[in-house]
């Protein structure tokens, strides 16, 4: 650890200026001493080099926001009257992640004798000391694109890029064009890496234009670093690591590693359409709620073959948008999975179970009908059967996540893993998709049928029918349907 003592520059020393002096900023940075990680330092450093365009590519945590962040106040501070952005796919996402959090974490630790005005409801803050403005932008609402673009920016910061798609950013940096005192215009990007098909990808690491894949121009404008959460290990809390070493290993490379995965060929999944199917925000009113069931051969925990349960729910809105709840998926063996498929049921207020009958036929139906009665409940069951292959069964469903017909209420690391090793040569993971099955199943019960071999989407139930008996409790009849995950 090193001891913040000068100002962040975004300039090397020596590269001309074209005679403007540049007024320090050390006399704002805190009196306390604030220390920057040895990879920070390495961050600093490489934006002060002469690019135009910076790439942070980091795991969960790693710090690239923050420094972006910093680097970007730094800048705003230097240049009266600048004006800055800070851009999302969602407007939501970086009012919440990057104003509310990591802007005034950032402000409070190493400029904190600046202070900044709130401008909420017009989407920017203002630094009364030199009228700089940091706006804030989400690329998916007209009105917001359209006052963005309506101005010129000294600095652009696109977030968290794996959400963002690349004609989007284009139409951004037309808007990177103020000429603001002490300041050359810059750009800034970050991301959780994705595949190595994503734009960032092409860009920066090959120095290819992403659209017609023809070598870059001017290749040294495009500068890149790794960064990874044990480079910011002290200011983590306790067991986060370990819970990053713990994830699958694509999203172990993704989130803990920071570094790009290669994507399967053919893949019929990628991390980039993953990434933008996430539902940020209440869920809608849902009219159907299922529990898709992919059963094993697993007798339990201590079963060698180490097989699970897929147990997946899903729901869908008036619109016909299909929502991933939860993943339930158990070891059990028949009688705790029977009660896993049960309580999901109760606990997501669904209307159905469809369960795969190939392996084990009408004892599935049985298992699941026998924990039912034992809890006092009744659960329709349907059963389905695989009579094609698991890639045939699963383009459907990919191509309504490519359609953004499909959301996920939060991310499911093992579910999307086993999604990621799908393709058109079929199912390319070592062992059995339980959770892809699962859920696969579920959304093809709520969006898709067969019709003379058209995929045809169905018309959503009017209305939700009552199929808990007993004494329910009078959550699961409610009329705005929010469920709970475990």
């Amino acid at each position: 650890m090193s001891k913040l003592v000068g100002p962040l520059h975004d300039t090397p020393t020596g590269y001309n200026k074209k005679g403007l002096a540049a007024p320090s900023i050390a006399s704002h940075l805190p009196s306390t001493s604030f220390s920057l990680t040895d990879k920070q330092r390495e961050v600093v450093k490489l934006l002060g080099g002469p690019q135009r365009h910076t790439l942070l590519v980091g795991g969960s945590r790693s710090g690239k926001t923050f420094s972006l962040v910093r680097a970007l106040y730094a800048r705003a501070i230097r240049s009266p009257e600048s004006r800055h952005c800070i851009l999302r796919f969602r407007y939501n996402a970086v009012r919440q992640s990057v104003w509310l959090d990591t802007l005034p974490k950032m402000q409070r630790l190493c400029f904190p004798s600046i202070r900044y005005k709130e401008y909420r409801q017009d989407g920017f803050i203002e630094l009364p000391s030199n009228g700089a403005q940091i706006w804030f932008g989400g690329l998916d609402e007209k009105e917001r694109v359209e006052k963005i673009l309506g101005m010129e920016f000294a600095t652009l910061f696109c977030n968290e890029c794996s959400q963002i798609p690349y004609s989007s950013v284009l139409v951004a940096l037309t808007r990177l064009a103020q000429n603001a005192p002490n300041i050359q215009t810059r750009a800034y990007y970050d991301l959780n890496p994705t595949g190595t098909g994503h734009w960032t990808y092409k860009l920066f690491v090959e120095h290819k234009n992403p659209q017609t894949m023809q070598p870059l121009e001017e290749p040294n404008n495009y500068k890149w670093m790794y960064l990874n959460p044990l480079d910011n290990k002290g200011n983590l809390p306790e067991g986060y690591l370990g819970m990053l070493n713990s994830l699958p290993e694509r999203q172990r490379k993704r989130f803990l590693e920071g570094k790009y995965t290669a994507e399967v060929d053919g893949a019929l999944w990628t991390l980039e359409t993953l990434e933008t199917c996430l539902h940020e925000g209440p869920l809608p009113e849902l009219r159907r709620v299922v529990i898709g069931v992919d059963p094993s051969g697993t007798a339990g925990k201590d079963d060698k073959r180490n097989d699970f349960v897929g147990i997946v729910a899903a729901g869908v809105d008036a619109e016909g948008t299909a929502y991933v709840l939860g993943d339930c998926s158990t070891q059990e063996g028949p009688d705790g999975w029977g009660r896993a498929v049960c309580n999901a049921f109760v606990n997501f207020e669904a209307d159905a179970v469809v369960a795969e009958a190939n392996f084990g036929g009408e004892m599935v139906r049985h298992v699941i009908q026998s924990c039912a009665r034992n809890l006092g409940i009744t659960v329709p069951t349907h059963l389905v059967t695989a009579s094609r292959g698991k890639a045939v069964r699963a383009e459907p469903i990919a191509a309504l996540y490519e359609q953004g017909k499909i959301k996920h209420k939060q991310h499911f690391p093992v579910l999307e893993d086993q999604l990621l090793n799908f393709s058109t040569n079929g199912w390319l993971g070592e062992k059995s998709p339980d959770r892809a099955d699962a859920a696969i199943w579920a959304l093809t019960h709520l969006l898709v049928r067969q019709h003379h071999g058209c995929l045809i989407v169905p018309p959503i139930l009017a209305t939700r029918p009552a199929v808990l008996l007993g004494d329910p409790s009078p959550s699961m009849f409610s009329g705005s349907l929010r469920p709970t995950t475990h």
